[in-house]
């Protein structure tokens, strides 16, 4: 199945970062995010992705247009008859296909999603944003959504805890919970499923954007479901998210490491 992963953002919260490369292509370890996120759904078998580029696009582009040369060591041999051989496979990623599509420098949500329409082969497309990593089940996702036969299901997810969590009887402290995850109410953590019905609920117009109307009407008109997910969930907003990403990786402690 393929999937829409939205890459078009400035990232001007991660100004430290993005001031030379979009948002998706900030490292977490020795890969941008957004290889991480694709290495995500390709562990469940979804290896076709629609890049909807915006910001810095070109960089998407050269990395994944130079990825052989970047995964693998190789030989070179120079002269008129130069050859090239490369040593290795790309760790997995050879059989995955990447669209990457231009939806404009200042475009919202929104207006990406629906001008990667054309794109759109089957019934079902799965889209997710480019800075966010989670340990979702998404087969699990992808079947609660069949289950439900609605036209769109995001992820609801606990709001990471910035300083952790406190649950208490009166005064009694009844728990301390030091999880990056609050007990509270959810919020929309991306990990989508859209029918194809639902493009008729989006608007190509640059300043669409898709957590606002379209997501509004359908939830009005009970097109909408939550797919609860209680493990991890962390968007890569701010530096000190970005550096906490990085030390959970290079751990090895990664809770979205699930290939």
């Amino acid at each position: 199945m393929q999937v829409v992963i939205l890459c078009g953002g400035k990232g001007t919260r991660l100004r430290e970062e993005t001031e030379f490369r979009p948002k998706p292509m900030v490292p977490v370890g020795e890969h941008p995010i957004l290889w991480h996120i694709m290495k995500t759904y390709a562990h469940y078998g979804h290896k076709e992705f629609i890049l909807c580029l915006g910001y810095k696009g070109h960089v998407i582009k050269d990395y994944f247009l130079n990825y052989r040369y970047q995964s693998n060591d190789f030989t070179l041999k120079l002269g008129q008859d130069q050859q090239l051989a490369f040593h290795g496979t790309s760790g997995g990623e050879d059989d995955w296909v990447i669209t990457m599509a231009n939806t404009g420098e200042d475009t919202m949500t929104g207006g990406r999603v629906k001008r990667i329409e054309k794109y759109i082969k089957g019934d079902l497309i799965m889209l997710t944003y480019g800075d966010g990593v989670g340990n979702v089940d998404i087969n699990a996702l992808l079947e609660f959504h069949k289950q439900h036969g609605k036209l769109a299901t995001l992820t609801g997810v606990r709001p990471p805890g910035r300083f952790g969590e406190l649950m208490t009887d009166n005064s009694l402290i009844t728990e301390f919970n030091e999880k990056p995850q609050t007990s509270g109410g959810r919020i929309n953590g991306g990990f989508f499923v859209f029918s194809r019905d639902a493009f008729k609920y989006l608007s190509a117009d640059a300043g669409s954007i898709l957590e606002q109307e379209p997501l509004r009407k359908l939830a009005a008109d009970r097109q909408l479901v939550c797919f609860p997910h209680d493990g991890f969930w962390q968007p890569m907003d701010t530096f000190r998210e970005f550096e906490m990403l990085n030390q959970l990786w290079v751990r090895n402690q990664a809770p979205w490491k699930v290939w």
